[in-house]
């Protein structure tokens, strides 16, 4: 499945709560997400409308990496 293209930083938080994330503090343009779903795990997200795809794709595949599977398997549960 291919990554949304006018994904903004607002709805990717939003998408992410469905691992448990939530915003832990935002400074300047940057917010900071955190889990504790499989041990705890922060990201940061550059608050952006819309995100770049290799951004995208980098906190996506982070996030798979946390949660042990693949970007491939977060795409499809997140976006479809």
């Amino acid at each position: 499945m291919k990554l949304p293209r006018n994904l903004s930083a607002s709805e990717l938080v939003k998408a992410l709560n469905k691992y448990h994330y939530s915003v832990e503090r935002q400074k300047g343009s940057h917010i900071r997400l955190t889990t504790t779903l499989k041990g705890q795990h922060h990201i940061t997200i550059p608050n952006h409308d819309p995100l770049k795809i290799g951004t995208l794709s980098a906190i996506l595949g982070n996030v798979a990496n946390h949660l042990g599977t693949t970007k491939e398997e977060v795409v499809q549960e997140l976006f479809s």
